[in-house]
């Protein structure tokens, strides 16, 4: 009854007006910012290493190392295959372009999340519901999103998660049951969760970037390797992303729409969920954090999820199956589209070892993921709490992280259909809450875009005062700004001083 729901949902959710939706806003967002994706890589680069974390926030690496972990999942292993099985090669092309213009989604969504943030039991939470009420002033559509993502990371999203776990389990055919499995996977959660934020933030800014170094680097030696494959491996996808290869044009019909479907669920960008951890970090300027978890959409898409691709189109380990169930193209026969392609494709440069190592790349893949959504999931929840105690509000955290444990254990014995289904009506429900969102406040982005980098032209490291660029609501910058960054306020006043003085002058 539930399965045959999910996957309703999912295919209204999921319809092509969505995947218009997702590209044309992030498109209009890009074109407003002047696609700092592209003009501010540098700047991009640059804020991940800047500043610390305080008694109230998290880093800006680690704050991007949390939304990183997040954005670098299941998505980004059995996602991509699961792309790949339904639209063909082509549908990589796609993942690409929702990451480039996604990019602007991204930046949007946290540094509106950081200029609206709040403070709950003396650290930093904020997220859409956040901005949704302070910014665009509707708490009842605020309260609509924070429900909607609490389902998304309480309930339907660490389903994927933990099912992808089980599954790469199983193929290392050291029977293995999916029980201990749940177990083990549940308990280290609560394990790094109970420390709070801050522990999260640290243990992801060590094992995010490891992580997702050595699967890179396989990826590279995999494509040297089939070195002599590669130039018709692009041909196939991009000839495939647009229906010109007649081997895949009987999956054309989804080909964009999985390319945009799995990009967005694993990038995340638009829907809300990374704008989160961008909220929890210490920065003088919301735009610092917005362009750092920019630049981890590239990371997760153009360079994580590539390299999957890459992998499996450069050996031919995949497949691709209509929806009708008919074969149209058989590298590993008989293998469900997911982590089992990525395991055939590494065996062909050492035999034996893909189950091993995709084993261990998707339990951090996977468990870093379900820690970020603790984060997201604590943010909307103490959101809907408002003014409660404290003490009501640490219980609801410990709450929040519990049910996650219990959903990330049952998960370990659903299919990995199943799973998808239940993780892709959350997603769908956050993005079509969110993307209208972001197009309404758009111009609020685009000022504080334009802010940041007047200051930078003047040589100043940019700090956010609201009242200088007409912003309401927005009361805790005038408390960090006074703590933290009283100096780069000072700076700035005697900047401008000094500026006006020379008009004058001349």
């Amino acid at each position: 009854m539930l399965n045959e729901l999910a996957s309703t949902l999912n295919g209204v959710l999921w319809s092509p007006i969505l995947v218009y939706m997702a590209i044309g806003v992030g498109l209009f967002l890009s074109i407003g910012l002047k696609f700092p994706q592209f003009r501010l890589i540098k700047d991009m680069v640059s804020q991940l290493m800047k500043g610390s974390s305080s008694d109230n926030g998290v880093s800006s690496f680690q704050g991007f190392a949390m939304a990183l972990g997040g954005r670098v999942g299941t998505g980004n292993i059995a996602g991509v295959a699961s792309a790949i099985g339904v639209g063909g090669p082509g549908a990589v092309f796609w993942m690409w372009v929702i990451a480039l213009v996604g990019a602007g989604s991204a930046f949007t969504e946290s540094t509106l999340a950081q200029t609206y943030k709040g403070k709950v039991v003396g650290e930093y939470r904020g997220g859409p519901a956040y901005y949704i009420e302070k910014g665009l002033k509707c708490k009842p559509l605020a309260i609509v999103f924070a429900l909607a993502t609490i389902l998304a990371m309480t309930i339907t999203g660490p389903t994927v998660q933990a099912n992808a776990i089980s599954t790469a389990f199983k193929g290392l055919n050291y029977n293995i049951s999916p029980v201990v499995v749940g177990v083990v996977v549940a308990a280290l959660f609560l394990i790094v969760t109970i420390g709070g934020i801050k522990r999260i933030g640290t243990f992801a800014s060590y094992v995010v970037p490891i992580m997702a170094g050595i699967y890179l680097l396989l990826a590279v030696v995999i494509l040297i390797a089939n070195a002599a494959q590669v130039p018709a491996m692009f041909a196939l996808i991009f000839k495939s992303a647009f229906g010109l290869e007649p081997v895949f044009g009987a999956v054309f019909g989804y080909t964009i729409m999985q390319g945009v479907k799995r990009g967005i669920y694993s990038n995340e960008a638009g829907w809300g969920s990374g704008a989160h951890a961008a909220a929890t970090a210490e920065v003088s300027h919301p735009a610092k954090q917005g362009l750092a978890q920019a630049f981890s959409v590239y990371i997760d898409t153009l360079l994580v999820c590539t390299a999957t691709a890459l992998m499996m189109l450069s050996t031919g380990m995949y497949n691709v199956v209509t929806d009708a169930g008919k074969a149209v193209y058989e590298g590993v026969p008989g293998v469900e589209a997911g982590p089992g392609y990525v395991q055939a494709a590494i065996d062909t440069l050492i035999n034996g070892l893909g189950a091993p190592f995709i084993t261990i790349a998707m339990f951090f893949f996977a468990f870093t993921t379900l820690l970020s959504f603790a984060i997201y999931a604590d943010a909307n929840i103490q959101y809907i709490l408002g003014a409660t105690s404290d003490k009501v509000k640490k219980y609801a955290y410990f709450a929040g992280c519990i049910v996650i444990a219990l959903l990330a254990f049952t998960a370990s014995f659903k299919d990995m259909t199943t799973a998808w289904n239940y993780a892709d009506v959350g997603v769908g429900i956050c993005c079509w809450l969110n993307f209208p969102v972001l197009l309404l406040m758009s111009k609020k982005s685009f000022k504080l875009l334009k802010d940041y980098e007047i200051q930078k032209k003047m040589g100043l490291d940019p700090v956010f005062i609201p009242e200088d660029v007409g912003f309401e609501n927005c009361e805790l910058w005038d408390e960090i700004v006074d703590e933290h960054y009283a100096d780069l306020k000072a700076a700035k006043r005697a900047k401008i001083s000094e500026e006006e003085e020379l008009e004058i002058v001349s």
